[in-house]
């Protein structure tokens, strides 16, 4: 049980790492373009090219990597962040940092796809959930530690300094991959048509359109924070970051508060998402103008953004039960779509009404993604309704305690 431990924490450290790596550098953006003489706008392709990298190649990358025993392929993903990490710290020319932004972001999806499963794959299926919540610990680890030590790095020591940091952290989750993971062939690889085939059913679009649908909802708000507060509550600079701060550590507990509701009842979880996440954006626009009201909602914001993550990969991964591995390189890809999707049309309604207004853009998205949840259910309620009339009846239904998070009722 120590042992099981010990992998499921070097998963969740290697977790953090990579999101230190993606997501640290939007904090010091102004220091990369002042260090390697380019501008602003050049500088935020090392953010946007990252993401795009990652929603087109997670699915191929990881069929390629299928048949390759999963500690070797975490081994090499994570060295693979470790290196460009020492390479951003070491070189004074943009194109090679861009380089370096392009190679690691083709292995991001591969990392999360196969530590999500082995994590589930480490422990009785009672408990695939929970470790699956643990290794999203190391995402929300990354927001709420990573991305703001990160830029207190950059500010207080300097830029280099903080690009070490990144390095050393993917470096001890590098040794501990290699130190704590038993080697773990692939028993039985899957042709590439039979995991593509996943996708062969209408249904799983409908999936796939509604986590699209959650990450703009969670994006096209929280893409915008420091706008948001700055323009729309008055709060200065240092309440801004303290408030970031806050927003992150609440974003640990929530993350664990939603893996224990899904365990209980998975289809409801869901479901509630965005009926939260539509609360929480009323909530923000009315507040929104009251310093000591938005003091208090932002922790509260933080709690409901936090089951993003972990709700999105259980509900997409019922479509994606026999092959795991697959099903979380296109929630990866996909989330990473719906990110990009909600921060652009975040932007447009930031230039063109005011960032008041985007609580409306993160509001309508949730709306959209629950409706397109709640018309997947009616077409399976459908099915099995038909099924019904022909099919005896089973004689024990399944409970969500005996069931992986790839498979809620």
């Amino acid at each position: 049980m120590r042992n099981t431990s010990l992998m499921i924490l070097t998963l969740a450290l290697g977790v953090f790492g990579i999101i230190t790596t993606e997501m640290g550098i939007v904090g010091v953006l102004p220091q990369v373009a002042d260090e390697l003489d380019v501008s602003a706008s050049t500088a935020g392709l090392l953010v946007g090219v990252f993401a795009l990298v990652i929603a087109v190649s997670g699915p191929f990358m990881t069929l390629l990597a299928s048949g390759i025993d999963r500690k070797s392929v975490l081994a090499t993903a994570i060295a693979v962040f470790a290196v460009s990490n020492a390479v951003y710290a070491l070189t004074t020319r943009f194109d090679v940092m861009l380089a370096f932004r392009i190679i690691p972001a083709v292995f991001h999806p591969v990392f999360f796809s196969v530590a999500l499963a082995t994590a589930a794959g480490l422990v009785p299926a009672r408990d695939a959930t929970r470790a699956t919540t643990r290794v999203f610990g190391g995402v929300t680890a990354g927001f709420a530690f990573g991305v703001p030590l990160t830029s207190y790095l950059a500010e207080h020591l300097s830029l280099q300094a903080a690009f070490w940091f990144a390095a050393v952290v993917n470096l001890i989750a590098f040794v501990g991959i290699l130190r704590f993971l038993p080697a773990m062939p692939v028993e039985r690889r899957h042709s590439y048509g039979a995991q593509v085939g996943v996708l062969r059913g209408g249904r799983i679009w409908l999936t796939i359109l509604s986590v699209v649908l959650v990450f703009a909802a969670m994006f096209s708000v929280y893409g915008y924070f420091a706008e948001y507060l700055g323009e729309v509550t008055d709060l200065d600079g240092s309440w801004v970051g303290a408030l970031l701060m806050a927003f992150g550590v609440v974003m640990i507990l929530g993350n664990f508060a939603f893996g224990a509701l899904l365990r209980r009842d998975p289809i409801r979880t869901v479901l509630l998402f965005p009926a939260l996440c539509l609360a929480v954006y009323l909530l923000l626009y009315a507040v929104g103008p009251y310093a000591a009201a938005m003091i208090v909602a932002v922790p509260l914001w933080g709690a409901v953004h936090s089951g993003g993550l972990i709700v999105s990969q259980s509900w997409l991964g019922r479509d994606a039960r026999d092959f795991p591995e697959f099903g979380n390189s296109l929630f990866i890809s996909f989330s990473n779509l719906g990110i990009t999707a909600g921060t652009t049309v975040g932007g447009w309604v930031l230039s063109a009404a005011g960032a008041h207004r985007l609580a409306w853009v993160g509001a309508a998205f949730a709306v959209a993604a629950l409706a397109t949840m709640l018309l997947r259910l009616r077409l399976d309620r459908v099915d099995r309704h038909r099924q019904g009339a022909s099919t005896p009846a089973p004689t024990r239904l399944p409970t969500p305690d005996t069931l992986t998070p790839a498979e809620p009722a």
